[in-house]
């Protein structure tokens, strides 16, 4: 398995109603946060620790919250917000 990022809950129904530049600066900013994470937890899968805590990512439009589960080596998008600036 490798890292990837995905819509969870209700993101993923929002998305649908959103701008694609909007949608654009938030896929952009998860595979950043992919990357990141798969470079700081490189033996994912057999992590036993927590997952850190979630955050949120301010992005042209909006933001997004979102969360790292390490041994599932996913980051879930678990809200997004457009706010239109």
């Amino acid at each position: 398995m490798s890292w990837k990022w995905e819509y969870a809950f209700g993101a993923e129904e929002a998305a649908r109603t959103a701008p694609a530049d909007f949608l654009a600066a938030v896929e952009l900013k998860a595979n950043e946060l992919v990357r990141a994470a798969e470079a700081l937890h490189v033996h994912g899968r057999a992590h036993d620790g927590i997952d850190p805590k979630g955050h949120e990512m301010i992005v042209t439009g909006g933001m997004f919250r979102y969360q790292v589960v390490v041994r599932s080596e996913r980051v879930y998008v678990v809200q997004i917000t457009y706010l239109g600036f």
